[in-house]
């Protein structure tokens, strides 16, 4: 580890909407913010092609390039913005420790926590090929490219559901694809599900591939209880199988819900460690959108900015 050690006002982890919105207020407000961008920076926006549905982008943008303008917003005002990992953190004193690409070392005065989630694959090559050519983790986020077009969902819990019945709204029929003979989520959602005329649940259904060489064009599908396989046409393929937070490193320090998602109080970001702060996707399981992701990274930088005046 290197000898040096840095001391910083507010450090702030993560790059996607809710760390570039919390760096562009913190750095606005005299915090002189240091952003590190973490493993994907810009966050899961970085693999999703065309954003439609963040106001003031009346055509649209790519996700990649949005996520370049927020930085360039934040770093106009004087944010740091460096390529980096944090790998460890210790909370336990105060300024908080933490430590980059296991060697850096950082004292902070507040910590923005803003690492996002990552969604859960099913890990086929065709998926990894075809994501952003019509396959998609966010039905909320892409649906509307298929408007009036035939689709599949996988997943039987409460938010595949949710995007099954999302989806029927907008596209032309939505095959539903359940592992086993049994969904798990709630029953009123599942009765949502199975009330819907465009929507087809099929049970003990497993994807073996998705179909299409720079496109979707449909899904080879292995039946577990039949043995059997069949090929059905699609033009969009969406996995809703669940997120996964990436706030392994915080475990030991901040208060969590039973799947790695922090905690904060209500109607704030403070979380159960004084100076530290929780935005965006790794903390929110329920919304999981780029624009209430850059609402709470403004909110964790104002309370940040009132934390330190207080301690003045």
């Amino acid at each position: 580890m290197s000898s040096e050690i840095e001391k910083v006002k507010a450090l702030i982890v993560g790059s996607g909407p809710a760390g570039y919105t919390a760096a562009i207020y913190a750095s606005r407000a005299g915090l002189n913010p240091l952003l590190y961008t973490g493993g994907q920076p810009g966050g899961q926006l970085t693999i999703t092609t065309d954003v439609e549905n963040y106001p003031g982008y009346p055509n649209g943008i790519m996700g990649p390039e949005m996520m370049e303008d927020f930085r360039k917003q934040a770093e106009r005002f004087g944010t740091q913005v460096r390529y980096g990992m944090v790998t460890k953190v210790d909370f336990s004193s105060y300024p908080h420790k933490v430590i980059v690409d296991d060697q850096k070392e950082i004292h902070a005065d507040t910590v923005i926590i803003s690492t996002g989630a990552s969604a859960k694959w099913l890990g086929i090559e065709s998926e990894e090929r075809l994501n952003g050519k019509g396959v998609s983790a966010c039905a909320v986020c892409d649906g509307f490219f298929f408007k009036g077009q035939d689709v599949a969902i996988v997943g039987a819990g409460d938010t595949a559901c949710e995007e099954a019945s999302y989806l029927a709204n907008i596209c032309n029929k939505v095959y539903m694809l359940v592992r086993r003979d049994e969904m798990r989520a709630s029953q009123i959602m599942q009765n949502r599900v199975l009330k819907n005329p465009k929507i087809e649940v099929l049970w003990n259904t497993e994807t073996e591939e998705i179909l299409g060489q720079d496109e979707v064009e449909g899904v080879r599908i292995f039946n577990n209880k039949l043995g059997e396989k069949r090929e059905i046409k699609i033009s969009g393929f969406f996995v809703a199988i669940g997120h996964e937070p990436n706030t392994s490193i915080f475990k030991d320090y901040l208060e969590m819900d039973e799947n790695g998602y922090i905690l904060t109080k209500s109607g704030s970001t403070k979380t159960n460690i004084e100076g530290v702060f929780a935005c965006g996707d790794a903390q929110d399981h329920i919304y999981r959108q780029a624009v209430t992701a850059a609402g709470t990274g403004c909110m964790a930088a104002l309370d940040a900015e009132r934390y330190l005046a207080a301690q003045e």
